[in-house]
């Protein structure tokens, strides 16, 4: 048989998740943010649990072929733009919108030879300092736009650095709101923090387009302040293995390489067939959580590139082919957030969610 470690992904919970950011932004579109192959998902494998959406951002060019290839008529935002000046090329014959944050970018639009003009998201640096004009800036790089032929509609997006925690988004809106004052278009500045935690009740934070992102995969944006339960999303990806084998320690044992975990009574644990190879985080040291047939427990010792060890005390019948959830939907309707899990290895859901390997098969559920 093969190894027993496998990726579900729940389509339901992705429809899910999709409809709570519609919730949380009444009367906004909403794109999907499927950038980095969705998020670990796969776009394929999402496309049918999130075609709901009003359209579907991301960055890659070749992702935005993909979707097209699904049949996907509606817009296709590229979130950091043509990042040469032949990608206009495949912007006109895929219908791309596209987002301008720098001079050559218009300079490229400027040389394009194209029968369909682009509708392209004009971008504010409006404290995030990555991406975008600054206010001075911001309205000459319209006016430039605006007296182009190549170009039919103009849109204005931001993103923030502090929607999920206490600094707050007000700055950041001030900003864009003064810079984009009597101009005409549609506006978009919400990820997944703003639109769950202010869109609702700030109609500028709302604007005309969300950009939900980690939250529709099943990742709170605020966590620990607040976890998927306390916004009502649900997990879209659980990874899941098996023990392979049990071991039983006496005091003083050690485990895994380094030793760092040194048993101080009699213990049962557990080898479960998943390490740092599959996508799970090497430097998740012992006290992580996991569950062993739906009971949480915790993993012990170092996780090495095939193996990692858990502790059995809390589940003392466990055999090897018992389920072991690394992080996701368990047995009886259990769940171990992902977030739980990355806060352990001192990382984000979004960096487990991308980093799933390509040996650990997906199956769509």
């Amino acid at each position: 048989m093969p190894r027993p470690i496998q990726a579900l992904i729940h389509t339901d919970a992705l429809t899910h998740n999709l409809a709570r950011a519609r919730d949380a932004a009444p009367d906004a579109r909403v794109w999907a943010v499927v950038k980095a192959n969705a998020y670990g998902h796969g776009i394929e494998r999402v496309f049918q649990a999130l075609r709901g959406a009003d359209g579907f951002a991301l960055l890659d060019l070749d992702e935005a072929r993909r979707l097209r290839e699904l049949d996907w008529r509606g817009p296709i935002l590229l979130l950091e733009g043509c990042f040469e000046p032949r990608d206009l090329e495949l912007c006109s014959r895929l219908d791309l919108w596209h987002v301008i944050h720098r001079e050559a970018q218009i300079d490229w639009l400027a040389a394009h030879k194209t029968q369909q003009p682009h509708r392209v998201f004009l971008k504010l640096n409006s404290g995030m300092n990555r991406l975008g004009f600054r206010p001075q800036a911001f309205r000459s790089a319209w006016a430039r736009l605006n007296a182009l032929p190549q170009v039919d509609e103009i849109s204005f997006v931001t993103h923030f650095a502090d929607a999920d925690g206490p600094r707050g988004v007000e700055p950041q809106v001030q900003r864009f709101v003064e810079a984009t004052a009597d101009l005409p278009g549609e506006r978009s500045l919400s990820n997944s923090a703003a639109t769950l935690r202010l869109a609702g009740a700030d109609a500028r934070v709302r604007a005309d387009w969300v950009r939900p992102g980690i939250m529709v995969y099943g990742s709170a944006p605020d966590f620990p302040e607040n976890d998927i339960a306390h916004w009502g999303l649900q997990p879209t990806m659980t990874l899941r293995s098996q023990l392979i084998a049990v071991q039983q320690l006496q005091p003083g044992e050690t485990v895994g390489y380094g030793s760092t975990f040194t048993a101080e009574q009699p213990m049962r644990i557990g080898v479960v067939a998943c390490g740092y190879a599959d996508g799970y985080p090497r430097h998740a040291g012992t006290g992580t959580p996991v569950l062993v047939e739906g009971v949480r427990t915790r993993t012990i010792g170092r996780v090495s590139m095939d193996m990692l060890a858990v502790d059995l005390s809390p589940v003392p019948a466990a055999q090897p082919g018992a389920e072991v959830t690394l992080w996701g939907r368990g047995p009886r309707g259990t769940v171990l957030p992902i977030d739980e899990v990355a806060q352990a290895a001192g990382t984000l859901g979004y960096e487990l969610m991308c980093a799933l390997a390509q040996r650990v098969p997906v199956l769509t559920v």
